[in-house]
C-alpha cells in the first residue's frame, strides 16, 4: 500500500501526520508526506518521502501575518491560503500518483483537492481532523466565535448557515467548483462544511473519547483514536544547555505561545514577570527571539524547538496558547495547564481542559502578569487537579492511537466506488 499524507499548517498539523506516517512505513507500507518546504528536514530525518507543497516563503508570510490569530481575521486567511489556493496544487498531486487498489490517502482537513480525487478518480481517502471543534454539531456545539450554543437548536443551526453563506462558501465556491468542473465534476457544491467537506469513507479523529466524545450529528464514519502525541523526540535529544538548566533548580514552568507565532511579545512580558512574583524558574519556548524581552534572568531561559514530551514531564505547569498539539502534550505529561487561546481551535481545546479540571483559562485581554502568577499559584497548589492530571496522563497513549489510526486507514485501501455529492 502506498499513503499519501497530505500534513498542511504549523508542526501541531505536521508532527501527528509525520508520526502516522512513521507507524505505516514500519509496517512495510510505502509512505510520502506531502507538506510545505519549511518541514522537509523534518519530513525526511523521519524516513518519509517527501514531496513539497506551496512555498516555505509563503508559508513563513502566513505565520508571521498578525491578523492569522485574529479569532474572525485568522480563519479566513487559513481558508484563503491553506484551503482554497491549495486545492488544486493538491489534487495534482494525488492524481498523478494514483492507482487504483494501491493507493490511499490521509488528508488534513484543509485539503479539498484530495476530496476532489475521491469524488472524481475514486481514490480512498479519510479526512484526518485534529480536533473536535473540526466536526460540526449541534447537539454538543463546541466553542466558537459568538456562537448560541445554549438556546434551542435552530438557532445553532442559524448560526452554521450564517457562517457558511457569509464566510466559508464566498470564499471556496469559485476556487473549488471551478476544479471540480474542471474535471468533469459538473454540478457544483453548496455549503461545503455542511456535509460535503468529510470523507464519506472514514473520518479519523486523532484525540479520546474522553476530550471529544463522538457526537450523534457527526458523520456516521467518525472514529476516536486517541492522541498522536509524536513531536520528534525519537529523533531528537534535549539541547544540553536545557539539561542543565532543568538539572540545577525545581521544575520550572513552561510557555509558549505557539511554534508558528512570532507576536507575541505580552505573552513574553507577562511570563517573565509572573516568573519573578512568584519566585519559580520559566523556559521559554519560541523560534523568534525578538519578541523576548531584553535581559531575561537567570532563572529564566529561553529555547527554540524543544520535544515538550521530553520537556513538559519535568516541568511543574505548561502556560501556551491552546493548540490541540500543545494541549495533548500537557495532558500527556500529567501537568497543570494555563491557557491563553486565541483563535481557530484553541478556544474550544481551553474549555475542554477546564472542564477536565487540569486547566484554568486567561483570555489574551487579561493575560498579565499579576493574574498568570495567581492562576499559576491556584493550579499548581491544588491537589484536586494534581490528581486528575496524573489520572488524564495514564490514558494518553500515543503508540495506541496512532496504531488505530494506521489499523482504519488499512481498513480503506481496497478500491472504492466514486463518492457521491452532498449539496
Amino acid at each position: 500500500m502506498e499513503v499519501l499524507l497530505t500534513a498542511i499548517g504549523s508542526y501541531g498539523d505536521v508532527h501527528p501526520f509525520v508520526g502516522l506516517g512513521k507507524v505505516l512505513a514500519a509496517r512495510g507500507h510505502e509512505v510520502a508526506v506531502v507538506a510545505n518546504p519549511y518541514f522537509q528536514s523534518l519530513v525526511e530525518d523521519a524516513g518519509l518521502e517527501f514531496v513539497p507543497v506551496s512555498t516555505r516563503e509563503e508559508y513563513e508570510q502566513l505565520g508571521t501575518n498578525p491578523r492569522v490569530w485574529h479569532r474572525f481575521h485568522g480563519p479566513r486567511l487559513v481558508l484563503r491560503e491553506g484551503m482554497a489556493k491549495l486545492a488544486r496544487p493538491l489534487y495534482e498531486i494525488v492524481a498523478a500518483r494514483y492507482v487504483a487498489g494501491r493507493t490511499v490517502v490521509a488528508a488534513h482537513p484543509l485539503d479539498v483537492g484530495s476530496r476532489i480525487a475521491q469524488e472524481h478518480l475514486g481514490v480512498p481517502v479519510a479526512t484526518v481532523e485534529l480536533a473536535p471543534l473540526a466536526v460540526r454539531s449541534i447537539v454538543a456545539p463546541p466553542k466558537m466565535p459568538a456562537a448560541p450554543r445554549r438556546g434551542p437548536r435552530a438557532a445553532m443551526r442559524a448560526y452554521h448557515w450564517l457562517i457558511d453563506r457569509l464566510m466559508i462558501d464566498p470564499l471556496l465556491s469559485g476556487p473549488i467548483n471551478g476544479l471540480r468542473a474542471d474535471v468533469g465534476l459538473t454540478r457544483p457544491v453548496k455549503r461545503f462544511y455542511n456535509g460535503w467537506w468529510y470523507s464519506p469513507q472514514l473520518v479519523l479523529c486523532l484525540w479520546p473519547e474522553w476530550f471529544g466524545p463522538v457526537q450523534p450529528d457527526w458523520p456516521p464514519n467518525c472514529h476516536t483514536v486517541g492522541f498522536p502525541l509524536w513531536d520528534e523526540a525519537d529523533q531528537s535529544e534535549l539541547p544540553s544547555e536545557a539539561e542543565r538548566f532543568l538539572d540545577a533548580g525545581p521544575p520550572p514552568v513552561v510557555f509558549t505561545p505557539g511554534s508558528a507565532n512570532s507576536h507575541a511579545r505580552e505573552f513574553f512580558a507577562a511570563a517573565v514577570q509572573a516568573c519573578a512574583a512568584l519566585g519559580r524558574r520559566g523556559i521559554l519556548l519560541t523560534k523568534y527571539p525578538e519578541q523576548l524581552p531584553a535581559g531575561l534572568p537567570a532563572e529564566v531561559q529561553h529555547f527554540p524547538f524543544v520535544p515538550l514530551s521530553r520537556l513538559l514531564p519535568r516541568s511543574s505547569a505548561f502556560v501556551h496558547h491552546g493548540g490541540i498539539g500543545s494541549s495533548s502534550q500537557g495532558l500527556a505529561a500529567g501537568v497543570p495547564q494555563l491557557v491563553m487561546p486565541m483563535a481557530f481551535d484553541q478556544p474550544d481545546n481551553a474549555e475542554r481542559l477546564e472542564r477536565l479540571g487540569v486547566a484554568e483559562v486567561l483570555p489574551p485581554r487579561r493575560f498579565r502578569a499579576a493574574a498568570v502568577a495567581a492562576a499559576l499559584e491556584r493550579l499548581t497548589s491544588d491537589s484536586t487537579v494534581a490528581g486528575r492530571c496524573r489520572r488524564l496522563a495514564d490514558q494518553c497513549d500515543g503508540t495506541a492511537a496512532l496504531a488505530a489510526a494506521a489499523d482504519l486507514l488499512e481498513r480503506i485501501a481496497a478500491p472504492q466506488p466514486v463518492a457521491s455529492v452532498s449539496s
